[in-house]
């Protein structure tokens, strides 16, 4: 049956008509890198974090949309291990977004039943923001609704050069053998290991790269791209980057 959603567009806008969803063809997991926060300031003659705390609204939306339409994983790209060469006080209002972001929305996350998690380089954020995503995690571990992924302090080559030097380290051990070595195994020893691997990725803000994100995870996903920056993102656009994905045929290498 075709999942629709009536969307609450601003009043200037003229009203989107849900395109409808096939229910038995929700991608399971979804990825997204949330793009263009800084531009969609700066064209409004705002500061750059301006975008980022308006993004922070954008992601309570989607994440309430996809959960209601059966997604089972969100990860979202929300800092990565380049992020910490812009200036001192974006990074800054960057590291405090997730405490504002759970502290006024932890208690929706769990009435929704939605786990948070996060994959990346955890232990180097500061602790106010490591504080937040534990206690997140921690209240939310039980839940078995959507996993809400947050990537953050995320890099994918560091994430599989880590997972190389693991799995070197046990055939050093003598736990393992060489001849032991394949997909499954490197792959068991990512971030992502207990997740299943993203079906489709979505990026906004006009961008076409994948930004040293989940780049073994992604090997047969599809990509959707829009112009659109991230706070003008909603759930029409998320929509209607599902519905595509529903309309194509996906071969994994074959006919």
């Amino acid at each position: 049956m075709p999942i629709k959603f009536p969307f609450k567009k601003d009043k200037k806008q003229p009203r989107t008509e849900p395109l409808g969803l096939e229910e038995n063809h929700i991608p399971q997991h979804v990825a997204i890198i949330m793009d263009g926060n800084g531009r969609w300031a700066k064209n409004r003659g705002m500061p750059r974090i301006a975008g980022h705390k308006e993004g922070m609204g954008v992601v309570k939306r989607i994440v309430r949309y996809a959960s209601d339409v059966g997604v089972k994983v969100l990860t979202l790209y929300a800092f990565s291990t380049e992020n910490w060469k812009r200036p001192k006080n974006e990074v800054d209002f960057l590291m405090k977004l997730p405490v504002d972001f759970l502290s006024t929305y932890l208690p929706e996350l769990i009435e929704r039943n939605v786990q948070v998690r996060t994959i990346g380089d955890f232990d180097v954020l500061p602790a106010h923001t490591q504080k937040a995503v534990k206690e997140a995690m921690e209240k939310t571990k039980d839940n078995n609704g959507l996993i809400l992924n947050f990537a953050l302090n995320y890099g994918s080559r560091y994430e599989m050069v880590h997972a190389v030097k693991q799995i070197a380290s046990k055939v050093q051990k003598g736990e393992m053998d060489i001849s032991d070595i394949d997909e499954s195994m490197f792959s068991q020893e990512l971030y992502t290991s207990e997740l299943i691997e993203p079906d489709l990725l979505i990026r906004t803000s006009g961008e076409q790269r994948l930004s040293n994100f989940l780049l073994w995870q992604l090997a047969y996903a599809e990509f959707w791209f829009t112009e659109v920056y991230w706070p003008d993102f909603d759930e029409s656009h998320f929509e209607k980057a599902l519905y595509d994905f529903q309309n194509r045929k996906r071969r994994f290498g074959g006919v």
